[in-house]
């Protein structure tokens, strides 16, 4: 214990943030590289996407000089039914063992030099962690946030236990011989100091693990909602604003909360930013919400049932707006698809412009329940210029292309021109209104853009001829 005191006197934890979209070599996609360069025991990582090739070129070299890599991925559990050529077994090809859970893994987190075999190690650790994945659109392209947090004992605890807990219960990936499972030492909570300025949550709280025929497996447990219901205490907290940045928001509980929040106290500065993924017409509301009324009604008195309705996928966008909720979606065309989408892919909330919570959690229920995610509060301390940070950044894509007036540009291109119609144009923030005035003026214009053609190939169908 005298060690790790020694430790974390001797260095002041450290926090910066990367926000995407950047140029290459300012985004986090440059800076990991650069951590894993200058690894020198171990790296732990546990990844959703990944494919930039400057972090496997550093990832090898570290594996090269004797650096230890273990690498929980998502996509490794479809790798391995065809194993030869994928990013899996390139992974294992080059010395890093490659693992997988039977959920989806969307964390997006590393950890350099943590501590796998010595907790003190944890005082002088790196940790990545956020809303960006390891692609080059997460980097150059999408709206991402990106922490990297250094010198910081309980973080680095919290998430080294946190990879131990799946990294345990994982399952191989079967490709490179010689490659040797490596446990870490164990983490109990009494031993992880208490920063009364940060915590972490994580949805694997809400499994349970036990052993099946096809290896460790994890299965939820009823009645929990870990993050979700941090995340709405918080909003209860909240007295002086709310402001959110999320690519999703179909969590029931938090919706509601917010919903409340705002009816309660119309005074306050309640702003949501979503993907324009997220838009729903008023018809479309009222035809989920019948689905869910008839799903209600076919439940009877099963509350296991009852529940199992409201925990479907269900679109909050609507709601908002017409409850007066300031609302923008960052729309980029007519039809999303991930083919051409400049996602708004930030997960952040910032409450009374103090307290941020970030993390990988998508604010819906199968985030909560069927994947394995993260959230992290920073609440002033060594985290005090955060919020800032944030605030910046939700003020700057709060008025994306407004000062180019990319929207009456467009509106009046449309209108008073015989150019073919752009179904996949530069991002802009608009209302729920203003969104629905566009969609209703392009097909106004362009009949056959909700043909099966049009719909069935979207990224074949960019523009719409005259």
């Amino acid at each position: 214990m005298a060690s790790a005191v020694k430790h974390r006197c001797e260095r002041a934890p450290e926090v910066e943030v990367i926000f995407s979209p950047q140029l290459y070599g300012n985004s986090h996609l440059a800076r990991v590289a650069k951590l894993i360069d200058a690894a020198e025991r171990s790296i732990d990582i546990a990844m959703y996407s990944f494919s930039d090739s400057g972090i496997r070129d550093a990832l090898q070299r570290a594996v090269q000089r004797g650096v230890s890599v273990r690498f929980l991925f998502d996509t490794a559990s479809e790798d391995r039914k065809d194993p030869a050529g994928t990013a899996s077994a390139k992974l294992e090809e080059i010395g890093i063992d490659v693992r997988y859970v039977n959920k989806i893994m969307h964390h997006k987190f590393a950890l350099i030099d943590g501590p796998r075999e010595d907790l003190d190690h944890a005082y002088a650790a790196t940790l990545v962690t956020g809303s960006g994945n390891w692609s080059h659109s997460a980097g150059t392209k999408y709206d991402e946030n990106t922490a990297v947090v250094r010198f910081h004992g309980e973080l680095a605890l919290r998430f080294q236990k946190e990879f131990n807990g799946l990294w345990d219960n994982s399952r191989d990936f079967v490709w490179t011989d010689g490659i040797t499972f490596q446990t870490s030492k164990p983490i109990t909570d009494w031993v992880i100091p208490d920063d009364p300025t940060l915590d972490a949550f994580f949805t694997s709280a809400n499994f349970d693990v036990k052993t099946t025929s096809y290896g460790p497996t994890f299965s939820v447990v009823s009645g929990r909602n870990e993050v979700a219901d941090r995340l709405v205490a918080l909003i209860g907290e909240a007295s002086e604003s709310i402001h959110l940045a999320s690519g999703h928001l179909r969590s029931r509980s938090v919706a509601e909360a917010l919903l409340a929040k705002a009816e309660a106290n119309p005074q306050m500065d309640i702003r949501v930013y979503l993907d324009g993924q997220e838009y729903i017409s008023a018809w479309y509301d009222a035809e989920q919400q019948t689905d869910l009324d008839t799903c209600l009604a076919a439940a009877g008195d099963s509350s296991s049932k009852q529940q199992a309705c409201l925990d479907k996928g269900f679109y909050y966008s609507y709601r908002l707006h017409a409850a007066g909720v300031p609302l923008r979606f960052k729309y980029s065309c007519y039809r999303w698809d991930y083919h051409y989408a400049v996602q708004m892919h930030d997960k952040y909330a910032l409450f009374d412009g103090r307290r941020v919570a970030s993390g990988s959690y998508n604010l819906s229920d199968n985030a909560e329940h069927n994947t394995m995610e993260n959230v992290v509060l920073y609440d002033g301390g060594a985290f005090a210029g955060l919020a800032g940070q944030f605030e910046q950044n939700f003020e700057t894509m709060w008025v994306t292309g407004i000062e180019q007036a990319r929207y009456e540009a467009l509106v009046d291109l449309i209108q008073d021109t015989n150019e073919d119609i752009p179904l996949v144009f530069e991002p802009m923030s608009l209302t729920w209104q203003q969104v629905t005035d566009l969609k209703d003026l392009i097909r106004s214009h362009c009949p056959a853009v909700d043909s099966d053609a049009y719909r069935q190939e979207p990224d074949k169908h960019t523009t719409c001829p005259r």
